[in-house]
């Protein structure tokens, strides 16, 4: 990532050094994934669309611990894959909208809520802005080669409410309480860059 585009990484210090932690990433471009993989302070495991693996990249993300998803079921086995990240003391990286948008928080499922809870992780919320807008001269798709990309991450928070209830009720509670958070945070990220 380095080599290609100029990351501005701010806030890293606020993951946590060891243990188990969830980043949610907002999503609004290929890169964001590779982007945030490349210049978090700890490995990523990110959950990751099963489509993806094909060909030469399917051996490439596995050896680097990415876990798939078929987003169209309940998807256990990745469900079982990432709750074995948080529970060896890994870092997760969910997408939250579940899939490429706005990058703006605006409609969560609640993947991340359960994950969250059910492993009693904290997550931290991560901004990547700049990857979209204008493409690059030589691949339309991707940001211009050498251009800034910020990435943001902000301090971590529980999901719970302490209770420690995991019914459907608190998941969608705590989905509303990420929601808030991931959104501050967005806001917070756009003012600190100018973005």
């Amino acid at each position: 990532m380095y080599g290609l585009w100029r990351p501005r990484v701010l806030g890293a210090w606020r993951v946590p050094a060891s243990g188990p932690v969830i980043l949610a990433v907002n999503h609004s471009h290929n890169i964001d994934g590779p982007m945030l993989m490349g210049t978090a302070p700890r490995p990523v495991h990110f959950l990751i669309k099963k489509e993806a693996f094909a060909g030469p990249l399917d051996p490439f993300l596995r050896g680097i611990g990415q876990l798939k998803v078929d987003r169209a079921i309940a998807d256990r086995a990745a469900v079982t894959d990432a709750l074995g990240v948080l529970s060896g003391g890994g870092v997760l990286g969910i997408f939250p909208e579940g899939t490429r948008g706005e990058g703006d928080f605006a409609s969560l499922r609640a993947g991340l809520a359960y994950f969250a809870l059910r492993a009693g992780a904290p997550i931290v919320p991560v901004a990547v802005l700049g990857s979209t807008g204008r493409g690059g001269r030589l691949i339309r798709a991707l940001p211009p080669l050498r251009s800034r990309v910020d990435v943001v991450f902000g301090g971590p928070f529980d999901a719970g409410d302490g209770s420690g209830r995991r019914t459907r009720k608190a998941l969608d509670e705590a989905t509303a309480r990420i929601q808030q958070r991931l959104t501050a945070h967005l806001e917070s990220a756009r003012r600190l860059t100018g973005r």
